[in-house]
């Protein structure tokens, strides 16, 4: 685990709050009380690219909670959380991954899903497309779920796009619009999953949206992870990429 970041400026768009070079301890806003929020930008878990994060949010779970509830609203796949659920269980055999079919507008309102949310110790939320997820998640019940089981020390995580929704906008994946609202749980801030530092178009676009003070670019086998008061750290090999909007020339 890290607690450095890499922190540049996006030319003509956003000033640094140190020089290039330089590697700074970053903190962020959240807007809701969360415990740890872990947001790792993406690798094929089966091929070990996630592994160091994996056993950091296994660890990181409740000890009297060890259930993952697996969100599959991205992707849209049941056979994702078995998958994910059984390469789990081969690092701690006391965890058990549960599916949380939560597909369309109303699955985000059953009890029973809600239920799930609020026992979990941990709630991950596959990648797969912002669009998807957004359309069934935000301003939800389960959302609402979601927030309150943070705030009780349920580790909240997300990989690749459902990662990228958590600031105040996401990419539209669909390519319709410019950028969709998004789930709003960290302050005047948006992310970039499967960030790549010769390729910021997408950042660069996405801190275009009013409000926006924070980019985040977090490549792939890499993490960020969220205290509730703000303080970060990496886990992984990478390096995040933190972008502040410059003040009016």
């Amino acid at each position: 685990m890290r607690s450095l970041f890499r922190v540049n400026a996006l030319p003509d768009r956003v000033d640094a709050e140190v020089s290039s070079d330089t590697v700074t301890a970053l903190h962020v806003d959240l807007a809701v009380p969360a415990q740890l929020l872990v947001l790792i930008g993406g690798g094929e878990f089966s091929f070990g690219e996630t592994r160091e994060i994996d056993e950091f949010l296994l660890r990181s779970m409740p000890a009297e909670r060890r259930v993952v509830a697996f969100i599959p609203a991205a992707s849209g796949s049941a056979e994702y959380a078995t998958h994910f659920g059984k390469y789990l269980l081969g690092i701690d055999p006391t965890v058990e991954t549960v599916n949380v079919p939560i597909y369309r507008g109303r699955d985000s309102r059953r009890q029973k899903n809600l239920n799930t949310l609020s026992s979990a110790g941990m709630i991950y939320l596959g990648g797969g497309v912002t669009n998807n997820l957004l359309a069934v998640l935000r301003e939800s019940a389960a959302d609402l779920a979601m927030r309150e089981a943070a705030a009780q020390g349920t580790v909240i995580a997300a990989i690749g796009a459902a990662a990228s929704c958590f600031g105040i906008a996401a990419r539209d994946m669909h390519g319709i619009a410019a950028s969709l609202p998004a789930l709003g749980w960290i302050a005047n801030t948006v992310v970039d999953t499967s960030f790549e530092p010769e390729n910021d178009a997408n950042l660069r676009r996405l801190m275009s949206v009013p409000e926006t003070q924070l980019g985040l670019g977090i490549p792939a086998g890499t993490a960020l992870a969220i205290r509730s008061g703000g303080d970060t750290e990496i886990i992984g090999a990478g390096h995040v990429a933190a972008f502040r909007k410059g003040q009016a020339r």
